[in-house]
């Protein structure tokens, strides 16, 4: 007896329809903060490069407040880069776990391909830059700079040109992200943390495991783990490890996976209240304080002819595009996977050219990089902004071409022609959703034929009426 043809495993295929309830809401809450941080990012650049408002820009982002007898006497544009972020670093841990535990990456299977992805688009685009900078006698400390993808620009980016993608390329595309954060954080901790007080790391770390005990003793209330947030987060910034980090430690923290009698996990409640929170006030924040970098003519002349900032250029557009590309490829090529029904390579090399766009990451790993260096780290914030608007233009580029396609194939993932509040597609097994379909269209069939009944009496009607028609004497016309 000859076994069953197992069919082809499909690599971007579609998503499980609680997987695509995530995350279209995940993704629309971030296409709004998106919005807010290109909004930031372009006051930023307006607010620091208008003469007469320039000194504003700086007296407000060097200013400091805070208690200072707590080590926290800190300058706007830190307590943004430290504080703000690590609310963005929070959800970035609470995705990284329902990721692993409920998400895509419980499945080693389906695991493989944004995870090679992700870590290909990080590896190339480092290597672009450490060769370039090798090239040019440059710094090579900036080598992690261009290996940040961020998902709200890219999805900003979507919303501003119009651009629809199925759901499977943008779950790829935030899987990747969240894969990208995940080492970005590893990066941050293990090669730009120069000093450990470990005395106060150790506060730290005794004040996560009250924060997991209480999670799994189920203690309630924002009363207590807002405090205790606050003193974890302090405890880690004065031990010399980057604050954010207390962030994303908490977020794994937390349970997300539902028990019984549970319609969401506490994780995914907690995250669908801060996520507004991390998109739509932290993120933009971060930008506004953070992105305002000369844009003179000479300024931008430098990112292209400087090691540096060269290397954070072609590490984005070119290094990215290539390294998600190629990874994808070779997880498909050596799993013998298969795209996703009405997916082509150009779809997936559109979409790695979009992930070319690093900002938020990119920008907090450049003021680390070259801390201490106040013009190269401008001059590397403008490569960062430069190369993610070549890579937005880019990536539009390729998209608009199969934008029509797009569409298409988010109509037809959306339609819901019986009403019953899930897609179609999701649908074609059950025979009930069949017997609901042809009594729809029976309905509009018995429908159709009154109609045509009635039309065709009405021609009667008009026929009988008319001089010399039918009627008249003889038959013959008048």
């Amino acid at each position: 007896m000859t076994a069953p043809r197992l069919s082809p495993r499909k690599a971007l295929g579609r998503l499980s329809l609680p997987e695509r309830t995530f995350v279209v809401d995940a993704l629309r809450t971030e296409t709004v903060g998106g919005v807010l941080l290109l909004v930031a990012a372009v006051a930023a650049l307006v607010w620091a490069n208008i003469p007469a408002l320039h000194h504003g820009y700086e007296t407000v982002s060097d200013f400091h407040f805070g208690p200072g007898a707590l080590g926290l006497h800190l300058s706007v544009a830190h307590w943004a880069a430290d504080g703000l972020l690590a609310v963005f670093f929070f959800v970035a841990g609470i995705e990284l776990k329902r990721e692993l535990v409920a998400g895509d990456l419980r499945d080693p299977k389906a695991a493989a391909l944004p995870v090679v992805a992700a870590l290909c688009g990080m590896a190339v685009p480092a290597l672009v830059y450490t060769v370039t900078g090798l090239a040019g006698h440059g710094s090579l400390q900036g080598w992690a700079v261009p290996t940040a993808t961020d998902i709200a620009f890219a999805l900003a980016v979507l919303a501003v040109i119009g651009t629809s993608l199925p759901s499977a390329l943008r779950a790829f595309l935030l899987t990747l992200a969240v894969v990208d954060d995940l080492f970005a954080i590893l990066i941050i901790a293990i090669f730009f943390t120069d000093r450990i007080d470990f005395a106060v790391l150790g506060g730290a770390v005794a004040g996560l495991v009250v924060f997991w005990l209480l999670l799994r003793w189920g203690v309630r209330g924002w009363y207590v783990y807002v405090p205790l947030a606050l003193v974890i987060w302090a405890l880690m910034y004065n031990s010399g490890v980057h604050a954010t980090i207390a962030g994303v430690a908490m977020g794994l923290m937390l349970r997300c996976t539902t028990r019984e009698g549970e319609r969401h996990s506490p994780g995914e409640r907690i995250e669908h209240l801060v996520r507004p929170l991390s998109a739509g006030l932290a993120v933009p924040l971060f930008a506004l304080f953070s992105a305002g970098v000369s844009v003179s003519g000479g300024a931008l002349g430098d990112v292209f002819t400087k090691p540096e900032t060269l290397g954070v250029v072609l590490g984005l557009v070119v290094g990215k595009t290539l390294g998600i590309f190629g990874g994808t490829w070779l997880t498909v090529r050596f799993t013998r996977a298969s795209l996703g029904e009405g997916l082509a390579w150009p779809d997936v090399f559109a979409v790695a050219s979009l992930a070319g766009i690093g900002f938020t990451v990119s920008l907090l790993i450049g003021e680390l990089a070259f801390d201490g260096d106040a013009v190269l780290t401008d001059e590397v914030k403008a490569a960062v902004l430069s190369g993610s608007l070549i890579a937005a233009v880019c990536a539009t580029a390729l998209l608009k071409v199969r934008n029509a396609k797009y569409r298409r194939m988010c109509e037809e993932e959306d339609r819901d022609e019986d009403l019953d509040g899930i897609p179609d597609v999701y649908e074609q097994d059950d025979p009930a959703y069949h017997l609901r379909m042809a009594e729809i269209h029976e309905r509009k069939a018995a429908e159709h034929r009154r109609i045509a009944a009635e039309r065709a009496e009405e021609a009667r009607h008009k026929l009988a009426e008319v001089p010399g028609g039918a009627g008249e004497e003889g038959g013959r016309p008048a």
